[in-house]
């Protein structure tokens, strides 16, 4: 353990500031705020949005907190209570509607609602003008992913999918090292995770239970369709492991540990996907699966296979096979419980689930090493421009005021969202797909095209 604090320590400190300097600003996006301090809202006030406030009030940029939104009164109250000092003049909002259409000095919003939300929210945001930061994944499905890449793609506003790993100098090293053909011909990516405390493999419970003071049960639910309200079950944070409003530990983690193999390599659309797992066909994201994405070659590129494998029995995990996690218990003391390896013909890169961690280990050497010092990734320039002070949030707000850009707009992070939301079609239907990224279709099923674009109930359509 003290060698692999050495080694994480010795990888992001001596990368972190040796590159820092070389982020460069321009002016690409809106003006400054008349008033200097950007105003933002924060929609949904679950655990994910107490980590953006936290992170939102440490990076020393002139912000404040305008608006609270939820449709549970009982989580805006958690919030005031946890931020008092920083939301006293913020104004409360059951409905993200009315948010947008009243606070006319809005700059700026940050999304932390359940994965349903997402697509009818950052739409109304966009199509209003404010920059917007929105946590992984982007969307919920497909279309819904196209639809926001390409609003984001047309509109002047600063985006940021809430990928954090994204900004690490990590992240940018890995990149560049492959980009570089450090690792020679890359034909594999293999990323796996231990099992989750969400509902998983079963279908909803039978009865129903009183809904709590302050939710709106119906406005929690809407786009997706309706069902009883069980204590437990689905909110807060149990959401995840349904597929009507989340998509399990695929959906949480597509947008960090596919994101950076998926850059580096260019990796456009899967044309196949193979799943296998158990329980499939249920409500919920199976206790256990193993999901392949098969990309075709391109241009100069070979073809490129992604695994990944989640769940298992506790302490235990679904896992690659020995040959590809040779070296990680030598270098980390033992094998990881979760882990994103790049494997090339020459070597392999140990990014980790989040992206931000680059270990290099060539072919033949025992171990892995932080790349910062590992001789073959010296030689290798740097060519990407560094988050600066390495923050995600503070990259995004000084996009928000015109200073430079983002790393992980819409654009991106709404393509990483499609690919594993492409993946949940082929487990929801619980088959091998041959899958048309362009077209949006799993070919020769028609009965993907609900899971694809799902309809949304009632006055919640985009």
């Amino acid at each position: 353990m003290h060698r692999r604090r050495f080694l994480i320590a010795s990888a992001q400190g001596t990368l972190g500031a040796t590159l820092a300097p070389l982020f460069c600003g321009s002016r690409l996006f809106g003006a400054e705020s008349p008033n200097g301090r950007l105003a933002i809202a924060c929609i949904g006030l679950g655990g994910r949005m107490h980590a953006l406030m936290a992170e939102l009030g440490n990076v020393g940029e002139r912000t404040d907190i305008v608006a609270l939104c939820d449709v549970d009164a009982n989580q805006i109250a958690m919030g005031r209570k946890a931020f008092s000092q920083a939301v006293t003049r913020a104004k409360d909002y059951q409905d993200y509607r009315r948010l947008l259409e009243r606070e006319k000095s809005l700059d700026a919003v940050i999304i932390a609602t359940p994965d349903h939300w997402h697509a009818a929210i950052t739409k109304a945001a966009i199509e209003a003008g404010k920059h917007i930061y929105c946590e992984k994944p982007l969307t919920h499905t497909v279309a819904e992913a196209r639809l926001i890449e390409n609003l984001a793609r047309q509109s002047r506003v600063a985006t940021q999918t809430g990928n954090q790993g994204s900004a690490s100098a990590n992240f940018r090293r890995s990149m560049e090292l492959i980009q570089a053909g450090v690792l020679g011909t890359v034909s594999a990516v293999y990323m796996w995770h231990p099992p989750h405390g969400w509902p998983c493999g079963i279908n909803r419970p039978p009865g129903e239970d009183p809904v709590p003071a302050g939710l709106d049960w119906d406005f929690w639910l809407g786009p997706a369709p309706t069902r009883p309200y069980k204590r437990g079950y689905y909110h807060p944070v149990a959401w995840r492991g349904w597929y009507d409003f989340g998509g399990g530990s695929l959906a949480d983690f597509c947008c960090h540990a596919f994101s950076m193999p998926v850059r580096a390599l260019h990796l456009d659309y899967p044309d196949r996907i193979e799943i296998s797992g158990t329980p499939l066909g249920k409500e919920s994201f199976p206790k256990e699966c193993r999901i392949r994405f098969f990309f075709p070659a391109r241009g100069s590129r070979g073809p490129v296979t992604i695994h990944f494998d989640s769940g298992g029995e506790k302490p235990c995990t679904v896992m690659p096979p020995p040959e590809v996690t040779v070296g990680m218990a030598e270098t980390f003391g033992q094998l990881p419980t979760t882990g994103c390896l790049v494997v090339g013909e020459k070597g392999t890169i140990s990014a980790g689930l989040w992206n931000d961690q680059c270990f290099l280990r060539m072919k033949g050497e025992k171990g892995f090493l932080p790349a910062a010092i590992h001789p073959a990734a010296k030689v290798v320039p740097i060519t990407l421009p560094r988050a600066p002070k390495g923050d995600h949030m503070l990259e995004w707000l000084l996009a928000c005021r015109g200073e430079g850009k983002t790393f992980s707009p819409f654009e991106i992070g709404g393509h990483v969202t499609e690919i594993g939301a492409a993946g949940l079609v082929a487990l929801r239907l619980g088959r091998d797909i041959a899958w048309s990224g362009a077209a949006m279709e799993a070919r020769s099923v028609p009965q993907a095209a609900a899971l694809v674009k799902a309809q949304h109930r009632g006055e919640w359509g985009i």
